[in-house]
C-alpha cells in the first residue's frame, strides 16, 4: 500500500477523486509553508470538502459566506457522491462567485499561490478554484517622478488590474488592446502588452512578444528586469525604453502607435520605442499653451545640454585656450586659482564625485532627512574646501551650475547617462582641450545615429531628417498643427527589423 502511494505522488498531475490522497499532495508541495490555509468542511464526522488559499492574498469572510456556507448546505442535503456531482458542485457558486474548474495539480498550485481558493470535494477528480484574490494596496497617488503643474493627478501602481483600468478609462475603445503573458519561472510574473490596433505597426507588436517570450529568468521583480532583456544595445549608456507611472503619458504613447509593457507589482509602465527627444518632453509641455510649452522647452534643452559640457569647457579653457577668454575674467580666474595644488581637471573631478556622492546620500536617507543632509553637505564640503585651497571658488560655481542643469531632465535614465558621460568628457578635456571635447562629441552623435531601437531611429526625426514631424521637437507646436501618427510608426514603413547587438 505505502509502495502506490509513493508511485502515485511521482506521477504527474492529475487530481484523483481521492480527496485525502489530494490533500497530501498538496501538503507536501507546500511543506513548511505556513501562510497555506487548510479549512474542513465536515459532516457527520467525514471531511467532505477542503479549501485551500494564502493567507493574506484571500478574502477570508467572502470564503464563509460564498463558499463554506453553501457547501454546508449542500452535503447536508445529499449525503452520497453519485455521476451528477461534477454538474451539481459547479453550479452552487456560479451566480455569486467568479468559479472555473482544472483537473491538473500544477494548475491548482499556481493559481493558489495567485490568491484564488482551490475547493477540493471527495469523489471529484477537479478542482474548483474560486477568485476571491483581496490583497492589501496602496490607494492611487500622484506620481512622484513626473510632476505636472496642470494634468492629472492619479499615477499608475503595484497592482496589474488598477494599472490597466487607469488606461481603460481613458481609452475607451476596444481597439486598445491587452494581451497577457507570464514571466520568470519562478515569480510567475504578470505582463500585459499594450496597443491600439489599426494604428500599431502590426510588425511592431510582433517584436516585442517575441522578445518578452525569449526572456529566461527565474524571477522578474520589476519593470527593469524586463528592460535590459528585450533593448537593443545594452552596452549603450543611453535608455532604448522609457519609462513612466503616469497613465496619461502611455495613453498618449498609445496613440502615436507605440507598445506600453505594463508588470505586475511595479508602477512603471515600459515604453516601446523610444526617441533621444522624447525623452526630453515633458508631461508638462503639453497641457501648457504652446508658446510658453516651446520656451520652457528651450530653457531645458539648454540645461540639459550645458550639464554635460560646462566642466568640461571650464576644464579645456582655463587649461588650454586661456587666449579665448577675456583678460579680465583670466585675471580673476588665476587670483582665485592661485595657491590651488590641483590642476583644473582634477578639481572637476574631485569635486563631481563629491556631488554625486551627496545626491546619492540623499537619496538613500530617510524622506525628512535627506534633503537637509545634501543641502548642508553641499554647503559646509563646498565652503570648507575652498577655505583649505584645495578647490577654487570658480570650479565650486561651476560645478554647482552643473548639479542644477542636471535636475532639468524629465526621465531620470536620461538623466544618468549624461551624469555618467561627464566623467570621460572631463578626461578628455583635461588632455586635449578643445580637440578631446569635438572627438568625444563625434563619436557620441555617431553612436547615437546608429542606435535603432525596435527599428526606430534613435535620433528620428533629425537622422533620418523628417520634416514632417518637427513641429514637436525643438518647438511644440498648436495642438490643431500636430500630427497624429508619427512618421517614423506609420505602417506603411518597412516591416523589417534589425538584428539585435548581441
Amino acid at each position: 500500500m505505502e509502495q502506490n502511494t509513493t508511485n502515485k505522488l511521482e506521477e504527474p498531475e492529475m487530481l484523483y477523486p481521492d480527496l485525502a490522497y489530494n490533500i497530501e499532495r498538496m501538503q507536501l508541495e507546500f511543506l513548511n509553508c505556513s501562510d497555506i490555509m487548510y479549512r474542513n468542511c465536515s459532516i457527520g464526522g467525514l471531511n467532505r470538502a477542503t479549501l485551500i488559499y494564502v493567507d493574506g492574498m484571500c478574502d477570508v469572510q467572502a470564503v464563509d459566506e460564498f463558499v463554506l456556507q453553501p457547501l454546508f448546505e449542500h452535503f447536508r442535503r445529499s449525503s452520497m457522491v453519485d455521476e451528477g456531482r461534477e454538474v451539481e458542485l459547479k453550479g452552487i457558486f456560479i451566480p455569486t462567485l467568479k468559479i472555473r474548474i482544472v483537473y491538473e495539480t500544477k494548475e491548482v498550485i499556481k493559481a493558489v499561490l495567485r490568491g484564488e481558493t482551490a475547493i477540493f470535494t471527495e469523489g471529484n477528480a477537479f478542482v474548483m478554484l474560486a477568485d476571491l484574490i483581496k490583497m492589501e494596496k496602496r490607494a492611487i497617488e500622484e506620481a512622484t517622478s513626473e510632476k505636472v503643474v496642470r494634468g492629472p493627478r492619479d499615477a499608475f501602481m503595484e497592482t496589474l488590474r488598477t494599472n490597466t483600468s487607469l488606461l481603460r478609462r481613458r481609452l475607451r475603445s476596444s481597439k486598445l488592446k491587452l494581451e497577457s503573458m507570464t514571466l520568470g519561472s519562478l515569480s510567475e510574473t504578470d505582463i500585459v502588452i499594450g496597443y491600439m490596433e489599426g494604428i500599431v505597426k502590426e510588425s511592431l507588436v510582433k517584436e516585442v512578444r517575441a522578445r518578452l517570450q525569449k526572456i529566461q529568468i527565474d524571477g522578474i521583480l520589476h519593470s527593469s528586469n524586463i528592460e535590459e532583456f528585450i533593448e537593443d544595445d545594452v552596452f549603450s549608456p543611453f535608455p532604448q525604453i522609457q519609462n513612466t507611472e503616469r497613465p496619461d503619458v502611455a495613453v498618449s504613447s498609445l496613440l502615436e502607435g507605440k507598445v506600453i509593457i505594463i508588470t505586475d507589482n511595479t508602477p512603471f509602465v515600459l515604453i516601446v520605442p523610444m526617441t533621444y527627444w522624447s525623452g526630453l518632453q515633458a508631461a508638462d509641455d503639453y497641457t501648457d499653451r504652446f508658446m510658453y510649452a516651446t520656451f520652457v522647452r528651450w530653457i531645458r534643452y539648454t540645461f540639459v545640454h550645458t550639464s554635460l559640457l560646462l566642466p568640461s569647457l571650464y576644464v579645456a579653457l582655463t587649461t588650454f585656450h586661456l587666449q579665448v577668454i577675456p583678460t579680465p575674467l583670466v585675471v580673476s580666474i588665476a587670483s582665485a586659482r592661485e595657491g590651488v595644488p590641483l590642476p583644473a581637471v582634477i578639481e572637476a573631478l574631485i569635486m563631481e564625485f563629491i556631488f554625486e556622492g551627496l545626491r546619492e546620500a540623499g537619496l538613500r536617507l530617510p524622506q525628512q532627512v535627506g534633503p537637509a543632509v545634501s543641502i548642508a553637505g553641499a554647503l559646509v564640503i563646498g565652503q570648507a574646501v575652498v577655505a583649505a585651497g584645495i578647490i577654487s571658488t570658480p570650479m565650486v560655481i561651476i560645478v554647482s551650475l552643473t548639479g542644477i542643469a542636471s535636475f532639468a531632465f524629465p526621465l531620470y535614465n536620461l538623466g544618468a547617462a549624461y551624469r555618467m558621460l561627464r566623467f570621460p568628457l572631463l578626461v578628455a578635456a583635461g588632455i586635449l582641450g578643445f580637440y578631446g571635447i569635438v572627438l568625444f562629441l563625434i563619436a557620441l552623435s555617431v553612436h547615437m545615429v546608429t542606435l535603432k531601437p525596435f527599428g526606430v531611429p534613435y535620433m528620428a526625426p533629425y537622422a533620418p531628417m523628417s520634416t514632417g514631424n518637427l513641429n514637436d521637437v525643438l518647438v511644440r507646436a498648436p495642438k490643431p498643427k500636430m500630427r497624429k501618427l508619427l512618421p517614423w510608426l506609420a505602417k506603411g514603413k518597412s516591416e523589417r527589423f534589425p538584428k539585435r547587438t548581441k
